[in-house]
Formats: C-alpha cells, sequence, structure tokens
C-alpha cells in the first residue's frame, strides 16, 4: 500500500508542479507567465499576471508538498482548490471529456490529491519520518472544506474586464 501512495503523490505531485513551471517560466512547452497573465485576465481575473503567478506558485509548491508527502492535507487542499478553480473558470462550459476541452482531467487530480488527505501519505513520505499523523476522515474533510473555501474566495475574485474608455478628440 505505501508503494501504491508514493506512485499517487508522486504522479498528480509532479504533475501539478510541472503544469505551475509551465507558467511561470514556459519550460515543458508552456506559455510563460505574460501569455497566462493575459489568459487569466481574459477570464476575469485582474490583473492576470498577478494571478497567474499565485497560480503557478501554488501549482508547484503544492505538486512538491504532495509528492514529498509533506504536510499532506495542506498540500490535499492545494490541489483540489487550484484544479476547482482551473474547471469552473475553463473547462466546464466545454463539457466533461478533456478531448473537447472539458474538466476530466481537473476533476482527476483533484480528487486523487484530496483522497491522501484521508488515506494518508504513507510510510514512503516525510510526514511519516516526521512522525506527522494527520490523515484520516477528520483530515479529509479540513482538507476538502479549506480546498473548496479557497477555490470559492477564488473565484470570487473574477470579474468582467474593464471597458475601454474612447478616446477624446480635442
Amino acid at each position: 500500500m505505501d508503494l501504491g501512495l508514493f506512485l499517487l503523490r508522486s504522479t498528480v505531485g509532479l504533475v501539478l508542479a510541472a503544469h505551475g513551471v509551465q507558467k511561470l517560466f514556459g519550460w515543458f512547452g508552456g506559455p510563460g507567465l505574460d501569455a497566462v497573465g493575459q489568459g487569466f485576465a481574459a477570464l476575469g481575473f485582474h490583473p492576470g499576471k498577478r494571478h497567474a503567478l499565485i497560480a503557478g506558485l501554488v501549482e508547484v509548491g503544492g505538486g512538491l508538498l504532495l509528492t514529498l508527502g509533506l504536510l499532506t492535507p495542506i498540500a490535499a487542499a492545494i490541489v483540489l482548490s487550484v484544479m476547482l478553480v482551473a474547471a469552473v473558470s475553463v473547462h466546464v462550459k466545454q463539457g466533461f471529456f478533456i478531448t473537447t476541452g472539458g474538466f476530466e482531467y481537473n476533476l482527476v487530480l483533484g480528487v486523487a490529491g484530496l483522497v491522501l488527505a484521508f488515506t494518508g501519505p504513507g510510510a514512503l513520505s516525510l510526514d511519516a519520518l516526521f512522525g506527522l499523523t494527520v490523515t484520516g476522515a477528520f483530515w479529509g474533510a479540513v482538507a476538502a472544506v479549506v480546498g473548496l473555501t479557497g477555490a470559492v474566495v477564488q473565484l470570487a475574485q473574477r470579474r468582467s474586464a474593464p471597458a475601454l474608455q474612447p478616446a477624446h478628440a480635442e
């Protein structure tokens, strides 16, 4: 079981961290911070570059915490939150399947991350090494509530792009 949890944590965590460095640095064929910032602004997150920076840092940080099995309920809440924001702001309107740009990918990563708050990261983790035993139904529920709250707070910041003021001829 510990090896399975390690594989799950590593896969979800490293995928999320890689997605974050695509945003931040343009690595792995990613667009980089300026382009992602423009995309965030188009989605209603203003200023776009600041939101893109935060999203990238959250993805990298949450992904690395999950990979290491460190502070697992916090990592799970981060993964759930960022995947919910992505699903709601970009993918839900495209339907379920990823082939049409839908939210299935976000759902799988978010739920997989959350599952680890309920099960714990396993013996092959920094939580186990440091004697942190914050797992089970209570900590899974806390991670779910924190993740949902974080997503709602982020989504509540969305607004329409400011209307351009017409130029006045003098």
